[in-house]
């Protein structure tokens, strides 16, 4: 069996002010430092061989938190990156409303509409990228325990694929909550998902979470 764990980086400043990031980066914020370390916690005590993860400084360094002091091997992705969100990248909603408000619906309701400003990608570019990149993993690191780091979107288009749905529904619940939990396991059967999206992790307080550090 390949057991696959996928989560979301931390929170960051741009997410704060709701700002497009993309391929673009802002620093984690204090929340989002604690959100990878409760999730760091959460997972100390679970055999990881290996974990991938976008190179974008969010991910990255969200998944440094993660992986502690452990002796697992580090491996950042291009193919893990966030979609690319060309001319939209640093601007906030009312901004991109500005540019088209029935673009900017159809991006957060109906993707299969969405047209990519400048030199940014579809949902269904980002859909056959992470697809792509994820099965390359598993098929690359078949038997062990894999932990990816990613996006929201990322997230969110490989597993619209992975169960051969629609591109339109893929902001259907669950949302993609900072460092929530998804766990795959593959076997020559097919594939389970034990946990979709778990936040048990959250409910430490940054008080109750200062006793672990």
């Amino acid at each position: 069996m390949t057991k696959l764990y996928l989560t979301r980086h931390g929170e960051t400043e741009w997410n704060e002010k709701g700002i497009m990031q993309g391929w673009g980066d802002s620093p984690l914020t204090d929340l989002g430092k604690n959100q990878a370390k409760w999730l760091g916690e959460r997972m100390k005590d679970l055999h990881i061989d290996v974990i991938y993860t976008s190179p974008i400084g969010r991910a990255f360094n969200t998944a440094k938190i993660i992986k502690g002091d452990r002796e697992i091997a580090l491996i950042s992705h291009d193919g893990l990156k966030e979609i690319r969100i060309g001319g939209w990248e640093g601007l906030n909603q009312e901004a991109m409303k500005s540019i088209s408000e029935e673009n900017y619906f159809n991006f957060w309701n109906i993707p299969s509409k969405y047209v990519p400003i400048g030199n940014g990608e579809s949902f269904y570019e980002i859909k056959e990228r992470a697809f792509k990149t994820v099965n390359e993993i598993i098929e690359k690191e078949k038997g062990k325990t894999i932990l990816i780091v990613t996006h929201t979107i990322t997230l969110k288009s490989y597993l619209t694929a992975l169960e051969n749905r629609d591109i339109d529904t893929l902001w259907d619940p669950p949302f993609i909550k900072q460092t929530s939990l998804t766990e795959i396991n593959f076997t020559d059967k097919g594939y389970e998902i034990p946990l979709l999206a778990c936040m048990e992790h959250h409910q430490y307080s940054r008080k109750e979470f200062n006793e672990f550090e």
